[in-house]
């Protein structure tokens, strides 16, 4: 068994080996792939376009606005004269959100009545304007804080011993400066890893029939497990390498902390890589050609790995059925394993149930392929 696996083995390697372009697919694609993606898709949100309607004019009134210009997450692009240029701001989209300072703003404050602010938000982009809305409140909360204390220190009051009735101290672990560079690139590594095993063994046995040495596997002694596990395991190895060359892109080009067991990630990308190239081996015996093998490598691995894994959009916000349908998606359990040990510094005790997932659905899909294959001897 094993010197037959073994032969295989070795003559997949050499058409690898006679293939530049492929080579070129192994090396390049990812480390394209994971410096456009981490560049590119970003949540966090800074510089946000604030426009300023101030109707007072009062020197309370530009002490709020001095807030916002300090603040790093707002950027004032223009101060409407009037309603239609605050209109005409939105609609333009030369501004997100819009300040609107009422003209009895500083009378109020003086008053000791509560001054009102509107604010106007381009709810277009949802994240975007979600984002904005927390920052907002939480400027405001602070600057009526502000004024709060200043307005008991002038009756007399000592501010200092002003005792607040929560004391509220929040401390961010795993994640401390909220990048989300640190969460996105775990999961563009199992994003990389599914599309670009998926693609390569998507076209191993649609080769072998366009070529037409088909026949020849068909006639030997050869089962279909063993070649199955000789197509594949060349390309694990493959992967291995591309596993090990987007970390270190990952650690010391975005600085993504890494605090678990690299031995450990190196262990259970095996049983990812392997359940991905099952994925590429079961197309490979169904697809009549590598074109229609090639995009629908793409269409079974990446699709569902991006809308379904939890890469992007949380799972616990989906619809029930479609909870249930992400299990069947390795790359939900491999976003899990890599977030647990790269950020958190998880151990086996801790991931042992994704990785558990992650096993059946290699071992489903090999077996798949492997009875896929033995219906067409």
């Amino acid at each position: 068994m094993f010197l037959r696996m073994r032969m295989i083995m070795w003559k997949e390697f050499i058409q690898i080996s006679r293939d530049p372009r492929l080579l070129g697919v192994v090396v390049v694609i990812p480390i394209l792939m994971l410096l456009l993606y981490g560049y590119a898709i970003n949540f966090d949100v800074r510089n946000l376009r604030l426009a300023v309607y101030d109707q007072d004019g009062s020197r309370a009134s530009r002490e709020l606005i001095a807030v916002f210009t300090d603040s790093e997450y707002f950027r004032i692009v223009e101060y409407p004269r009037d309603n239609h240029q605050v209109t005409d701001a939105l609609d333009g989209n030369r501004a997100q959100l819009v300040l609107i300072i009422p003209p009895t703003y500083s009378r109020d404050l003086a008053d000791g009545r509560t001054a009102q602010v509107q604010v106007l938000i381009n709810g277009s982009d949802s994240t975007t304007a979600g984002t904005g809305i927390g920052y907002i409140a939480a400027i405001l909360q602070q600057q009526s804080a502000r004024i709060s204390l200043e307005a008991l220190a002038r009756q007399g009051v000592n501010v200092t011993r002003v005792v607040l009735p929560v004391d509220n101290r929040i401390r961010y672990w795993y994640n401390v400066e909220l990048r989300s560079t640190n969460f996105l690139v775990p999961g563009m590594i199992a994003m990389i890893l599914m599309m670009l095993a998926a693609l390569l063994t998507s076209v191993t046995v649609v080769r072998e029939r366009e070529r037409g040495t088909l026949e020849q596997l068909v006639v030997s002694p050869v089962q279909p497990l063993e070649l199955m596990l000789g197509k594949l395991i060349p390309y694990v190895v493959i992967a291995f390498g591309d596993v090990l060359l987007i970390l270190l892109v990952g650690v010391y080009v975005f600085q993504v902390p890494f605090r678990g067991s690299p031995w450990l990630v190196l262990a259970l990308s095996g049983i990812f890589v392997t359940a991905a190239l099952g994925i590429g081996l079961l197309v490979s015996t169904i697809a009549p050609n590598q074109q229609l093998a090639m995009l629908a490598a793409m269409l079974v691995s990446q699709m569902p790995s991006v809308l379904l894994s939890g890469f992007m959009f949380p799972i616990s916000s989906m619809p029930r059925p479609i909870q249930l349908i992400t299990y069947i998606i390795p790359a939900r359990h491999f976003i899990k394993i890599l977030r647990g040990i790269i950020l958190k510094g998880n151990g086996l005790a801790q991931v042992w149930e994704p990785a558990l997932g992650l096993l059946i659905l290699a071992l489903l899909l090999l077996g798949l392929s492997a009875a896929r294959f033995k219906k067409k001897l």
